[in-house]
This record gives structure tokens, C-alpha cells and sequence, in this order.
């Protein structure tokens, strides 16, 4: 069997201003469609991403603001951070988790700074959409195998 992660639903309150957001990151706008009965669709994509991020109205129950920890991944996060803060995202300063495994839930066991140790899925810089919706940049140069 073969399955492809294709979207993810972002819970917005204001569908206009997240759609403002992301293209203004760089975010390939895919598609904004109505339907009669109001649903709308807006779907973007991150720079070089296969996975496309929708959101709109009558999309989600859940909370505007409520999803955290979507990652995307970079194989140059200081430069992927700079480009984002230049086009208007609050990013944080590069951190790596403490257990150098992965990361803890909010800001729990954080260290300033890039990992020492490694250069693949140990360094991390984070911010959040204009609803508090969670994002993650996380640097992979080499990827584990099978990857």
C-alpha cells in the first residue's frame, strides 16, 4: 500500500488574513473556491512541499488556533528563517530539545541555539499564524535512512 499525506486542515477565524499569511510567506496559492452554500476552500503550499495546507469556512470544527507542532523541514534553517522573518513571520531563534531526540510539547526542555552535535533533525526555530495555529522549522541536511 502506498499513502500520501496530501492536506492538512488549519483551523482560521479569519480566512482572508491567513490567506494573506501564507502567500505572503511564499506559499504557492493553489486554489480559492465558494461553493452556493457557503463552504469556501483556500488551499496553499509551502515552497517545494507536496502537502498543501486548506483552510476556509465550514471546513473544521476545531478551534481557530488549535493545531500545533506542523512541521516543515529545511536543509538550511538559518537561511529559511531569515526568509520567513523578511516576509513577516515572527520566528524564533534556532533551539534544539535538551534530550536530543526530538522535541517536547511547547517551549518545555528547550536550549538556545542550533545543535551542537548534529546538522539533521536536531535544530528547530518555531512561530505561529496569526490565530496561534503552531509551526516548526526543522533543519535536514542527511536523511536517516529509509527516509
Amino acid at each position: 500500500m502506498e499513502l500520501t499525506l496530501e492536506i492538512v486542515v488549519l483551523p482560521v477565524s479569519d480566512v482572508d488574513r491567513a490567506k494573506d499569511f501564507y502567500t505572503g510567506l511564499g506559499f504557492r496559492l493553489d486554489a480559492d473556491f465558494r461553493s452556493d452554500r457557503g463552504l469556501r476552500v483556500v488551499q496553499v503550499t509551502p515552497p517545494g512541499s507536496g502537502t498543501s495546507i486548506i483552510f476556509g469556512e465550514h471546513l473544521t470544527d476545531a478551534a481557530p488556533g488549535s493545531l500545533e507542532g506542523l512541521h516543515l523541514v529545511t536543509t538550511d534553517i538559518a537561511a529559511a528563517r531569515e526568509e520567513l522573518r523578511g516576509r513577516g513571520a515572527d520566528v524564533s531563534e534556532l533551539w534544539h530539545d535538551a534530550d536530543g531526540v526530538f522535541h517536547w510539547a511547547g517551549d518545555a526542555h528547550r536550549v538556545p541555539g542550533p545543535h551542537p552535535a548534529a546538522d539533521s533533525y536536531a535544530t528547530y526555530a518555531s512561530f505561529a499564524d496569526p490565530d496561534g495555529n503552531g509551526w516548526v522549522l526543522q533543519q535536514v541536511v542527511t536523511r536517516a535512512p529509509g527516509r
